[in-house]
């Protein structure tokens, strides 16, 4: 099979292909600066997907199955940075097009599956912890692999993966690891190793 090369292939937001995916998340930052406003990011699936971050999206009820999290601009402020950074490693690693953070983009931010997963693991970690415990949520989130923030994300969104089910099993036990666990650069197990110990993952993807 011949592949696109990643030049001609259309791509949006942060490494999402709106002509090959079946699957992806969408992140909107409202207009403004009010630190108590809040950012949500929804999951899509299927015919959500056409035309993802293109139109303007109506803000979902709390209840809503697509609504994995809603977090306030302080908290998105701290964190939002240093995932664009991951996230634009990876898709460089990847030859696909970066993408610049913007503190207010003027559409909601189509995000690619691995990424989307990744982040909302971090996101559900910090969604309650005090801003000065970011720095370290940050490191910790970091020093996974991205086959263990997929294997945390599949654990967590099977049972309380909605944006309102905060403090709850798998959303609690994600604060403890990564936010409240200390970071100390040098200990433990490297994130090829843990790979390893995971074995062959069904999730292949690079990014």
């Amino acid at each position: 099979m011949v592949r696109t090369p990643a030049s001609a292939r259309k791509i949006v937001g942060l490494g999402f292909l709106p002509e090959e995916a079946r699957h992806g998340f969408l992140i909107d930052v409202p207009k403004g600066s009010s630190a108590s406003e809040m950012i949500y990011i929804t999951e899509h699936r299927g015919n959500d997907l056409d035309h993802l971050g293109v139109r303007t999206v109506e803000i979902p009820a709390p209840n809503d199955p697509s609504l994995r999290v809603l977090i306030d601009r302080n908290r998105w402020l701290a964190l939002a940075p240093a995932f664009w950074a991951e996230a634009n490693r990876r898709l460089r690693a990847n030859g696909l097009p970066l993408a610049k953070f913007q503190k207010n983009p003027g559409n909601p931010v189509p995000v690619h599956p691995s990424l989307g997963k990744e982040l909302c693991i971090l996101c559900w970690a910090v969604e309650d912890a005090s801003p000065d415990d970011i720095p370290n949520a940050l490191h910790n989130w970091e020093a996974l692999a991205p086959e263990e923030r997929w294997w945390l994300y599949t654990m967590t969104v099977a049972t309380t993966g909605q944006a309102t089910q905060k403090g709850l099993g798998w959303r609690k036990a994600l604060r403890a690891a990564i936010v409240d666990n200390p970071f100390v650069k040098g200990e433990g197990l490297s994130p090829k190793a843990r790979r390893e110990l995971l074995g062959h993952s069904q999730l292949s993807l690079s990014l």
